[in-house]
Formats: structure tokens, C-alpha cells, sequence
């Protein structure tokens, strides 16, 4: 047998898990811990013929992991080690260890919280931090702190901040999970930078290198690419340019038939040469047999989700340091290597340590609904590196709440409950679910297993033109998908109460509605430009037949700055969107000045149709405002120079003193009852009230009795021996005046609001208004500084005095007389 690094560690690792219920391992890549430690922890003692589940974050890299494994007990997969991904499941009554996907073990764990049955839990490439190892982790350590103590996890990680790791897995006693460290196995890897021209498309960039490395270096390449579009592209690229039979250009990315995985895994046929062209999903647990050359094109695609679109899109963006190194250890596997990059030296320096991490970025819907279902409704005391942004987890349950999964009070509802038992997103779930109940379960899943398998029916934009491809397609991959589709049918009518309309009835664009409700888009301007409900714009080639549809719902939506290509969507009919449509009655000014009662039926920001009401009278006006201000807050309110003060200066008084009245937008709008809803009586619109009125209407927010003390507390102007001059309380850096320096003569004590708890910023200007100084303290700028300042004013200002004693001086706002 071939002794790896991680050898020489088993041993202290076995250790450490007999006295410890969490470990953390740090093993770089080619040190052997993901088929290596599975094996060796079997027959432990505290194992007791429990299994072990290892979670990886790929179904290529947990297929790959267990048939190693097995081929090395000399087993197929699926005896003592099997494998379970979404589509595929090789499980035997003998299995002990299981590879298996991490959104495989959120389902695992959310349906048995004690893991009956399992005892040790391995989270292999830990670094790459999805949001399913995020959340496994912190199921697994809580099941572990609540029912399972005799639950082992070991945290398997090539780079990553162990120590946090660590601290995170602390025992009952304080004391950090023991980390073991296992040395690389790596053969020395020239790295050569080649630069890339900007201009040049990346896939003849990529070509050409591949080209010379073809003609400079022996054995097989794998070449990095953000994803299939440039795979694709690059393979023809190479088509054109290769006329070498003895060199196979195969693809390699998740979506691939497990066939063609294969072939770009094993070895190169006895005088032949591979050149592997794959996503980052070569980075990690794969060895590729025969690759001596990496060619990294320095990009990865990776998801970003815009809360406020509710979209999650694709960016391609540089790698990080960490992944580069990793691609780069993939040429030194086997024997000694070469990794050519295609960016200038320097520029490694500018990439980031460690791409963030997924629970920062993504979607947290499915995310919030496990926790849901886990019976949390925030993350606080979960056992996770990063919360989640608190924005994000907030639409996230908001999300939730308009597909009725949950209810008022954020608890799970029954149809939630229903959601939680199909693996798939909550929108989708929720889809198959409707589906059901309309009597056609079959296609909410067929076109649920379209939208969450990549290139499943084609790639038409069509929906309709990809469920037809589906149909057709009778490889072993959609065997599978099909497969899986029944098994999620068959979950969402378990639960149907009673049928509202017979299969067949039902159409694809209004059941992608139910989905992105706020994607349904309507026809405007030229052909293939529509608006979406969310208000954004879209767009799809003018030669697709989708381009001449009315109305859309739309499921994906490729990137751009103002408006998104369209990249797969289902007409509509409107008939189908009617349950969709808000009616409103909204106040409008016309030209002439003439205020009318619009109703409008709109879709989100889609307007249906309108038509005019008549004119309001004052009721119907008053009630219209109140709409406008549910809706859409204060921003249609002109705030003046008095509102604006008043406000700036309850704003500082309740920073000191939070029984003053809060008047950011958000508290006014809670309070709006108490002071707005008087000032709409009797104007025709927001805009109408005057500044004065709304001075009053923060007046009525302070309680009687405070009224002296906030002219005492925080005056509207400082008094100075020569009258008195406006304070700025909105300032940057606390409240401030700009005063020229002649008027303060005399003035021996610093200035004070708040009580005298804060000294007001003093921005000391020249006879021409021009900065000279600003302080925080008088008396020492008098004392200190001024001579300096004096010396250099005199000269430029000659006739304002200029006093050695401005503090035993007189103020003064004038010059003095010529020829003095």
C-alpha cells in the first residue's frame, strides 16, 4: 500500500476522537484525507457498528470519493462504502460508510435529528464554506449538544481558518476542538505567468495555450474555465487548431452525463493525451489521472443574490488565492508539474485570500425554511462562522411568508410543512405543490427538475421547448432526473386535499408564476423588451418566438447593469395572473393642476389597465395620501429649513437621550398616526404640506413638559457677543458652527450643547469666510495655535484686527477704517 501524508496523523486522530466528540483536521490537498480517514476509522471502538457519513460538496467529487474507496476494500460501490447525490443512490444493507452530498445531509438530518443509526460525521473540504456545509455543521453540532454526545464530527479542511474552526466546535468545558495537522504531499509545480491580453477572448487566449503546452510538455493537461460556456467554446477553438489524433479534448463540469465524467477523470488510453477543460469543480477531492500541466485562466463563476431583485445571478470573478494555489497543486498529483496562469505575476498579490462565503451571497429562503421546519427562527447560538446578513434572512422569511409557508407569527404552516419534505428550493416546492393541487403534479416536477438540473431538455428559452426536449431525451442522466420527478410528484400529492382541476388544464407560465410571481413581464416598446413586476426591465432576442408573447413568466435572468436577458420563460395567459392583480385607487395631479381618482390594476409595477374615477372629494383625498404613505413612506414629503432643523436637533437629542423622540425614517413612519395623518387634512398632495406645518408635526411628537428643555438642551443657534448664528446639528462629527474668528474675540469658555455634554464644533473662518481653523476647545486655540494663525492672517487680511489677546478683546464683525 502507498503511504500517504495522512498516514502518519491516523493515529493521534483516532486518539483525539475517543476523548473528544469534535476534531478538526487541516490536511492540504494530496495528503489522502477523504478516502483515507473513512477507511481507517471503521473499526473503532466507539464507531459500534454505526455509519459514517462524509459529506462532500459535489455529486462528482462523493461518487468519485466512494468508488475510490471501495475499489480500494476491492468492493463495487455500494457495499461496505456507497454514495447518495440527488440523482444517484448507491446504498446496500452492508454500507457503512456513505459519501454523500451536503444538501443530501441537511435532508438527512432535518427528517432524523438524532441521526439514528450514524456515528461519526465527516465534512470533507470544509474551506470551500457552502451554505449547506454551513448549515449541516451547525444542525449536526446542536443534535450533538442535544441528543447525540456520542456523535463524533470531524471537520476535514486544505485551507481555512482552522482556528476559527476550532473555537466554533468548543467543548462544554471551553477548551477549542483539538486540531490535527497532517503534512502535504505535493511534487515540485513550475508556475510560468502568460499573461492575457484584456481584449482577447478568453477562450482563444486558453486555446493558445493549451496549444503550447501541447508542443512544450509531456502528459495530459487540465485547464481551468469559469464555466460551460467557455468549456464549450474553447473545446471548438481547439477543434479547429489541433490536428493531433493522439490528443482527446474532453469537457468536465456537474452537469455532465456521468459517462463523460468518467472519460475526463481516468487515465489517458496508452499513447494518448487528455486535456481536461473544467470548472472549478476539479478543484477539490479529484485526482485526474495523468495531468502534469494546469493551464488556469484565473476566473470562476460564482452565484450572487440581490436581495432587492430577489435574483441570484452568476458572476464571473477572479479567483481567490487559496483556490489558485489548489489549482495549481492539481499539476503535482502524480509526479512533477507546470501550472501556466493567464495573468501577470503582480496580479496575484491583488486576489482575495478566500472567496467569501456562501451564506454572505446566497439566497437564504431555503435556508430560513430549515431552520423553520428545525424549529428556529433566528440563527443566534447556531454554531456558524458567519451569521447570515440580517437583511437578507429577513426577505428571506418574507419570502416565506407570501408563499404561505410561513404564518403571522413566523411559525411553520402546514403547507410550510409540505415544502419542507421536497428537496428542492421553497419556490419550486411550492410550485410541485400547486401543481398537485390543480391536478398535474407531473409537470410542477417536470418543470422543477428543468429549472434545478443545468442543461436538462436543452437550452432553448422556451420553457415549453425544453419540456419537449426532456421527453425526448432517453440518456442515462434525465433516467434519473425522470426518476427523481416522480419521487417529488408523488411527495406533493400525498398531501392534496382535494383536486381544483384535472391534468392537462394546467400551463407552464402559470405555474413559473407561482414561482417568481415578481418575474411575470409584460410586452413594452420593441419587440423582446418587457417590464418586469419588480419593476425592472428584461429583455430576450427579438428573433425568439417568446418575443411577440404579451405577457411572460419568466424563470432565469442572466445579469446586466439597467436590464437582464431573458434566459428561460413560459407565455402566460393574463386570464391565469387575475388572482395576481392589485387594485388601487391613487390620487393624481393632472397638468392643469386638477387632482382625479385613478383605479389601477396593477401587477407589482406592471400597470394593467386604469381609467379616472371622477374628482376626489376630501375623504377619498385624505385616504389616498394615507396609501401613498403606506406605500411608499415619506419620500414624498418637502422637507424646509425648519422641519430640517428641528428634526437635526431631536435627532442629536435622542443619540444622548433615547427618551427623546426618534426621527429617523423609520420611526417617524411607525409614528406616523401621531403627527402626519393631522397635516393631511385639507392639502391635495405630500408635497402640499408646508415646512411650518411640518415643524409642528415633530412638535407634537415631544411631550409637553420637554418643550423649554429643548431649546435649553439643544438651541436652535449659538449666542454670541454680536447676536447669534445657526448650529448645525447634522453636521459630520457632532454639531457645529461656521462663525469668523472676529466674532468669538472675547468668548474665554468653550461653547456646549447638551447640558454641557457636548462641545460644539467651531469652525473658525477668515474675514473671507475661508477656513482657518476648527476646534473643539476655545480657550486652548486662543492659547495655543493662534499666535501661528495670527502671523499668517495679518499679512493676508490687514484691515481686521488681529489681537496678540483675542480672548481679552472685543468681537467685532467689521474692518477697520482705511489709513488705520
Amino acid at each position: 500500500m502507498t503511504l500517504l501524508p495522512i498516514h502518519a496523523v491516523l493515529e493521534p486522530l483516532k486518539t483525539a476522537l475517543v476523548a473528544h466528540n469534535a476534531v478538526v483536521l487541516a490536511a492540504p490537498p494530496g495528503a489522502g484525507k477523504t478516502t483515507v480517514v473513512p477507511l481507517a476509522l471503521l473499526d473503532e471502538p466507539w464507531l459500534e457498528g454505526r455509519r459514517i457519513l462524509v459529506l462532500e460538496p459535489r455529486r462528482l467529487a462523493a461518487r468519485a470519493a466512494a468508488e475510490r474507496m471501495a475499489a480500494t476494500l476491492g468492493q463495487p460501490a455500494g457495499e461496505t462504502v456507497g454514495y447518495r447525490t440527488r440523482l444517484q443512490r448507491r446504498i446496500g444493507p452492508k454500507t457503512r460508510i456513505e459519501v454523500i452530498t451536503e444538501g443530501v445531509f441537511t435532508r438527512i438530518i432535518l427528517d432524523d435529528p438524532g441521526l439514528e443509526g450514524v456515528g461519526a460525521v465527516l465534512f470533507d473540504e470544509f474551506h470551500e464554506r457552502s451554505l449547506d456545509a454551513d448549515l449541516g455543521l451547525a444542525l449536526a453540532r446542536e443534535s450533538q449538544t442535544i441528543l447525540r454526545d456520542d456523535l463524533r464530527l470531524l471537520v476535514m479542511s486544505a485551507t481555512l481558518d482552522i482556528a476559527g474552526v476550532s473555537r466554533l466546535l468548543a467543548g462544554t468545558d471551553g477548551k477549542a476542538a483539538p486540531v490535527i495537522e497532517a503534512e502535504g504531499r505535493m511534487h515540485p509545480v513550475q508556475t510560468r505567468y502568460l499573461g492575457r491580453n484584456p481584449a482577447e477572448r478568453l477562450e482563444d487566449a486558453v486555446a493558445r495555450a493549451v496549444v503550447q503546452a501541447l508542443g512544450d510538455e509531456a502528459g495530459s493537461i487540465l485547464v481551468f474555465l469559469p464555466g460551460q460556456g467557455e468549456i464549450h467554446r474553447t473545446a471548438q477553438r481547439l477543434s479547429e487548431r489541433l490536428r493531433e489524433p493522439a490528443v482527446d479534448v474532453v469537457p468536465l463540469y456537474g452537469g455532465l452525463e456521468r459517462a463523460a465524467q468518467d472519460k475526463a477523470v481516468e487515465p489517458a488510453a496508452p499513447g494518448q493525451r487528455k486535456v481536461v477543460l473544467a470548472t472549478s469543480v476539479a478543484e477539490t477531492s479529484l485526482t485526474i489521472e495523468g495531468v502534469r500541466v494546469v493551464i488556469d485562466s484565473g476566473l470562476s463563476r460564482v452565484p450572487r443574490f440581490e436581495a432587492a431583485s430577489g435574483l441570484t445571478r452568476l458572476a464571473t470573478v477572479k479567483v481567490s488565492k487559496s483556490s489558485a494555489e489548489q489549482r495549481r497543486g492539481r499539476a503535482g498529483r502524480t509526479e512533477p508539474g507546470v501550472c501556466l496562469r493567464l495573468w501577470d505575476e503582480e496580479q496575484t498579490r491583488g486576489l482575495v485570500p478566500h472567496q467569501r462565503p456562501e451564506i454572505l451571497e446566497a439566497d437564504l429562503t431555503g435556508f430560513a425554511l430549515d431552520l423553520a421546519r428545525w424549529g428556529r427562527a433566528d440563527v443566534q447560538g447556531l454554531a456558524l462562522l458567519d451569521m447570515p446578513p440580517a437583511g437578507a434572512f429577513a426577505e428571506a422569511r418574507a419570502v416565506l411568508g407570501r408563499l404561505g409557508a410561513l404564518d403571522e407569527s413566523g411559525a411553520l404552516t402546514p403547507h410550510g410543512q409540505r415544502l419542507t419534505r421536497m428537496p428542492l428550493t421553497p419556490r419550486l416546492a411550492h410550485m410541485v405543490c400547486v401543481a398537485a393541487d390543480a391536478g398535474d403534479a407531473g409537470l410542477g416536477a417536470r418543470i422543477a427538475a428543468v429549472l434545478s438540473e443545468p442543461g436538462l431538455g436543452g437550452n432553448a428559452v422556451d420553457l415549453g421547448e425544453r419540456l419537449q426536449g426532456l421527453a425526448r431525451d432517453r440518456s442515462p442522466r434525465v433516467r434519473d432526473a425522470m426518476t427523481l420527478v416522480a419521487r417529488w410528484a408523488k411527495a406533493a400529492e400525498r398531501d392534496v386535499v382535494a383536486r381544483k382541476a384535472q391534468a392537462g388544464q394546467l400551463e407552464a407560465g402559470a405555474l413559473l408564476a407561482e414561482a417568481f410571481p415578481e418575474r411575470v413581464a409584460k410586452a413594452r416598446g420593441k419587440p423582446g423588451e418587457v417590464l418586469l413586476a419588480s419593476g425592472r426591465g428584461a429583455f430576450l432576442d427579438p428573433t425568439e418566438t417568446l418575443s411577440r408573447e404579451p405577457w411572460l413568466a419568466v424563470a432565469e435572468l442572466g445579469g446586466g447593469d439597467a436590464r437582464d436577458r431573458i434566459r428561460l420563460a413560459a407565455p402566460v395567459d393574463p386570464v391565469d395572473l387575475e388572482a395576481r392583480i392589485v387594485v388601487e385607487d391613487r390620487l393624481v395631479q393632472e397638468p392643469s393642476g386638477r387632482m382625479v381618482m385613478r383605479r389601477i390594476r396593477r401587477i407589482g409595477a406592471i400597470v394593467v389597465d386604469e381609467r379616472v374615477m371622477g374628482p376626489p372629494d376630501r375623504a377619498a383625498i385624505t385616504a389616498a395620501l394615507r396609501e401613498q404613505v403606506e406605500r411608499g413612506g415619506l419620500k414624498g414629503l418637502k422637507w424646509g429649513e425648519r422641519s430640517v432643523g428641528l428634526r437635526a436637533r431631536l435627532a442629536f437629542l435622542h443619540t444622548l437621550d433615547e427618551t427623546w423622540p426618534d426621527v429617523s425614517d423609520a420611526a417617524l413612519l411607525t409614528s406616523r398616526q401621531d403627527w402626519l395623518w393631522p397635516l393631511l387634512d385639507g392639502v391635495q398632495s405630500m408635497s402640499a404640506i408646508a415646512d411650518t406645518a411640518l415643524e409642528q408635526g415633530l412638535k407634537a411628537l415631544i411631550p409637553w413638559d420637554r418643550h423649554r428643555a429643548l431649546d435649553e438642551l439643544a438651541p436652535a443657534r449659538l449666542e454670541t457677543p454680536l447676536g447669534s448664528t445657526a448650529i448645525d446639528y447634522a453636521a459630520e462629527g457632532g454639531p457645529r458652527v461656521d462663525i469668523r474668528v472676529q466674532e468669538l474675540f472675547g468668548v474665554t469658555t468653550h461653547p456646549t450643547v447638551g447640558g454641557g455634554a457636548v462641545p460644539l464644533t467651531l469652525a473658525l473662518l477668515s474675514p473671507a469666510r475661508r477656513p482657518v481653523q476648527v476646534t473643539r476647545d476655545l480657550p486652548g486655540f486662543w492659547a495655543g495655535s493662534w499666535a501661528a494663525v495670527r502671523a499668517e492672517m495679518r499679512g493676508r487680511y490687514p484691515r481686521h484686527p488681529w489681537p496678540e489677546d483675542p480672548a481679552a478683546a472685543q468681537a467685532t464683525s467689521r474692518a477697520k477704517p482705511r489709513g488705520t
